[in-house]
């Protein structure tokens, strides 16, 4: 085991899946950092201190970031980490990863614009409320011309099969989230971790990031702090009963276990009795949802999402709305 404790080996396993199966090709020096982590007793012995939640890669990686932190090299990296472990340990129990990719509003834009208008949307693990303004963002879907307003960021996305491109963005006339610890787009520190989780070759991210943010700190989403099937029914009382009411999540449900994802589909059904006419938009790895996983046919290529409108699957998306393969 490469000198690695027996007691770290699980540790040191997530580590090195991370680098060869999300982090290959996509981002190389991460992919090194991780690779490294893996063969490295002392690095694993520290990070097996942290609570098992918060010993995740992406964690690690963006609280070194945050802290100024070398990750070019691993010497330099590895050197920064020992030095300034109490820093960085602290930065990674207090935070939490939640990326927030305004890119994603492209993948779900062919469901939301083909809705009765106006929409109120409800966002379930919201972080920082990103992904609440799918109408102040511009688009581009494959070769097409681009469409919405001309002082939002530009949204690319390639297109597979008979995706339902729209002629213009929807209109939204409430916003609203739940998050576990929202982020405040207001304050820089917080915009500051947003970018701190981007990986370093992702500039077109980070620009997109600055863009968005600077957009909802304009008019900042109304946020609730809160568990999502504890909150819920709730906020989505407070949504205008002349618009169409949708709930949506973005690889969210992955953190519930089994029987939080079975209330939030009984919580989405209730939902649907009380307030008809509630769409319920779920953009999720293939087995999070079970309905969901029921109704896919074949096998869903590597890496991608599900996107499903009230259990229904509609299309294969990219985790950062850079691509979608209609069903």
């Amino acid at each position: 085991m490469n000198g690695i404790p027996r007691g770290d080996e699980a540790l040191a396993q997530t580590y090195r899946t991370f680098a060869q199966r999300e982090l290959a090709g996509r981002s190389p020096s991460y992919e090194r950092l991780c690779t490294a982590i893996a063969e490295d007793p002392a690095a694993l012995a520290m990070l097996g201190e942290l609570p098992l939640a918060k010993r995740q890669p992406n964690l690690l990686l963006g609280a070194v970031r945050l802290l100024g932190g070398p990750v070019g090299d691993y010497p330099a990296f590895r050197e920064f980490l020992l030095a300034n472990w109490a820093s960085v340990s602290r930065e990674m129990l207090d935070r939490s990863t939640q990326t927030n990719e305004a890119g994603r509003c492209a993948t779900l834009l062919p469901v939301l614009a083909a809705l009765p208008q106006p929409l109120a949307l409800l966002e379930v693990g919201a972080s920082a409320g990103l992904c609440l303004y799918p109408d102040r963002y511009r688009y581009r879907f494959g070769d097409g011309e681009p469409f919405g307003p001309a002082d939002g960021p530009l949204l690319e996305c390639a297109v597979d099969g008979p995706v339902p491109v729209p002629a213009e963005v929807p209109r939204v006339v409430w916003r609203a989230g739940i998050d576990l610890n929202p982020l405040d787009v207001t304050d820089p520190g917080d915009v500051r971790w947003l970018e701190s989780l981007i990986w370093p070759e992702h500039a077109d991210r980070r620009e997109r990031l600055v863009a968005a943010a600077a957009i909802a700190a304009g008019d900042p989403p109304a946020l609730v702090r809160g568990d999502l099937n504890e909150s819920l029914l709730a906020l989505a009382e407070q949504a205008p009963a002349d618009a169409t009411l949708v709930v949506f999540h973005t690889a969210v449900l992955a953190y519930l276990d089994t029987a939080g994802v079975e209330r939030f589909t009984g919580q989405m059904a209730e939902l649907a009795r009380r307030r008809p006419g509630t769409v319920w938009v779920s953009n999720e790895a293939a087995a999070v949802v079970p309905q969901v996983a029921r109704q896919v046919a074949g096998d869903v290529p590597r890496g991608r999402f599900v996107l499903a409108v009230d259990g229904r699957p509609v299309a294969f998306t990219m985790g950062h709305g850079q691509g979608i393969e209609w069903c």
